[in-house]
This record gives structure tokens, sequence and C-alpha cells, in this order.
């Protein structure tokens, strides 16, 4: 159990910090955070609302049958969690969004380019995603559609963990969710992630 919870820390902790990032954008009246802004709006929003129905059907089954007797209010989050991709617009109108700007805004990708290496020599698997999508950033067609957006939203999710989250928290999501050592599916983090500390950093919060 205190795998799967781990796992679903770090889902938590990486929607959390890229949700505060974008949100700083709005505080902001640099060029700069104009254009992350409408870069990251709908990167945030493909990438969380994918996540959300996979988060909420793993809590679900922690709680047994008491996450899903209508009493609870598990159930609600399980029916909603979808809806997410359909009211804040469709996986495929995000990845457009994202297109769209790239086409009409390429400045908009040089404040994400300098976002993300401010991590920059921490660990290499965010290292190497990065020249993954400086590349596509001087070819398209290396990296595209979903695929982009993912990535995009993944390596600065590692980033902002590696700069403002314990070193047991950045490790795990950088081994498992840009690495690859990971199933995927909740519970199957690396033998070397510490479940411990990384379920001690939500329960601090």
């Amino acid at each position: 159990m205190a795998d799967v919870l781990a796992d679903l820390t770090l889902e938590w902790a990486a929607a959390a910090h890229l949700g505060f990032r974008l949100a700083a954008t709005a505080d902001s009246d640099t060029e700069d955070d104009r254009l992350l802004s409408r870069l990251l709006t709908p990167v945030s929003k493909f990438w969380n609302c994918k996540r959300a129905p996979a988060v909420v059907g793993e809590a679900m089954e922690c709680l047994g049958g008491n996450g899903y007797i209508e009493e609870h209010q598990m159930p609600r989050y399980y029916r909603e969690a979808p809806l997410n991709a359909i009211w804040e617009g469709t996986s495929n109108m995000m990845v457009t969004d994202v297109e769209r700007v790239l086409r009409k805004e390429p400045k908009a990708l040089e404040p994400y380019l300098d976002e993300v290496p401010l991590a920059h020599g921490v660990d290499p698997r965010l290292d190497e995603t990065v020249t993954v999508l400086e590349l596509a950033a001087t070819n398209p067609a290396n990296l595209t559609g979903r695929r982009l957006v993912s990535t995009m939203a993944l390596a600065l999710q590692a980033s902002l963990l590696i700069r403002h989250a314990p070193a047991a928290v950045s490790d795990a999501f950088c081994a498992s969710r840009l690495a690859g050592d990971w199933a995927p599916t909740f519970g199957t983090l690396p033998a070397s992630a510490d479940a411990d500390a990384i379920i001690d950093y939500a329960q601090l919060r």
C-alpha cells in the first residue's frame, strides 16, 4: 500500500507544482510570463485532465467498498473526473491549442525552454528530456501531438519538483515518469524510491 500511496503522492505533487507555476504567470506582467501562460494553460489542462481519472480510480481502490458507496464522496469524484477533459476542452482540442500557440507565437517556447533547464545538472534524466524538447523545437517532426504535450508537461513537472520538493520526490518522479522505470501502473515505483519520505512530504503540506 505504501508504494501505491507514494505513487499517488508523486501525481499530486507534480500536478500541484505545475498548477502553482501556471498561476504565478497570472500575477506577473512580464512578456515572458504572458507567453508562458499562453503555452502552459493548454499543456496543464491536457495533462492534468488525463491523469485525474487514473488517480481517482486508484484512490477509490485504496478505500475499498467504502469508496464505492454513494454515501462517500469518492463516487462523485469518480464520475466527474473524466468530465475535466470535456468541459475544460477535449484532449485533442488542448493539443491543437498548443500547436496553434507554437505556430502563431513561436516565441512562447523560449520562456518554457528557459524555465525547465533551471534544474539543469541535477538529474541526467531531465537533462536528456530537455535535449529531446530542444531538438523538437528545431525539427517539429521529431515530436508532435500528444507525445509533445505530454513530454512538455512531464519535463516542467520534473524541473519544478527538483527545485521545490525533497530529493526523494523528484528522484522517484524522474525515474518513473521520465526514465520509464515504472509499469506504468500505480504502486510500481523503482526499488530505490523512498516511499515513506514521499508520503511524509504530502502529510507535511
